[in-house]
């Protein structure tokens, strides 16, 4: 299908002896946000970091099967610049706000400064233009040469997606981005990932249930390295069709 963002065909992946999953078949749809749940350990967190070849830093993982990201082929090739240009347009956030010991601005411009040459004035510009997109401008407008690790928990996980939107990624992985947040916090950053998908494709672990009723179109439940059961989110929740799902949702397990 042309509205197909990443085709995930078949995929095993293993830590050694160990596996973590069998056999998965998922196609997530463009302009999307796609949730991943199911209780901890279900590979999960396996198959969204297999999409950006994090796990290739793990030397025991192997992965069997095909990943392709907008038709690109995310295991065609072990060569570094296939796999730097391949992160480089796939945005990651982590469960916990990781930015860099220095300033709100220079946390922002790194990764322009990174790729591309310019004016200062440039990365200043687009720098402005991200933290608005994530509604953060004005918080920090005054303050952005402190250090980014004086800002609030929240407000540092929305300084690192913004970092994450200074290469416009197609595609966005979170890894339970709100689970150290407060309730605040957390209702601006789902308010964010839905005007975000207006331009890109969102893939989201997360165990808050009411989290991905509230922001996810698509819902794929894990269990034991395998999916359960998939489709729409409204779909899933309201009519589940396995005992497994619902107990899960139910809180029973």
């Amino acid at each position: 299908m042309d509205n197909i963002a990443v085709a995930i065909k078949n995929v095993s992946c293993h830590y050694g002896k160990n596996t973590a999953l069998k056999n998965v078949d998922l196609d997530i749809p463009q302009n999307s946000i796609y949730a991943f749940i199911g209780p901890s350990g279900c590979g999960k967190t396996t198959l969204l970091r297999s999409i950006n070849r994090l796990n290739d830093l793990i030397p025991a993982f192997r992965l069997q099967g095909a990943i392709t990201v907008y038709g690109s082929d995310v295991y065609g090739t072990n060569e570094a610049a296939h796999i730097e240009r391949l992160r480089r347009h796939i945005g990651m956030i982590f469960q916990q706000p990781n930015p860099l010991p220095t300033s709100v601005i220079k946390n922002m411009m790194l990764p322009l400064k990174e790729h591309f040459k310019a004016t200062e004035q440039y990365f200043r510009d687009k720098a402005v233009e991200k933290l608005k997109l994530t509604s953060l401008f004005d918080e920090v407008a005054a303050h952005l040469n402190r250090s980014a690790l004086s800002l609030s928990g929240g407000q540092q996980q929305r300084l690192c997606i913004a970092r994450a939107l200074m290469l416009e990624p197609q595609l966005m992985l979170f890894d339970e981005p709100c689970s150290a947040l407060d309730p605040i916090s957390t209702f601006k950053i789902e308010e964010m990932l839905l005007e975000l998908k207006k331009e890109r494709t969102i893939i989201i672990v997360t165990h808050n249930m009411e989290q991905a009723r509230r922001i996810a179109d698509y819902t794929a439940f894990f269990y034991q390295g395998e999916i359960i059961e998939t489709g729409k989110t409204l779909q899933i929740f309201s009519d589940p069709q396995t005992q497994l799902l619902e107990r899960y949702i139910t809180g029973k397990f």
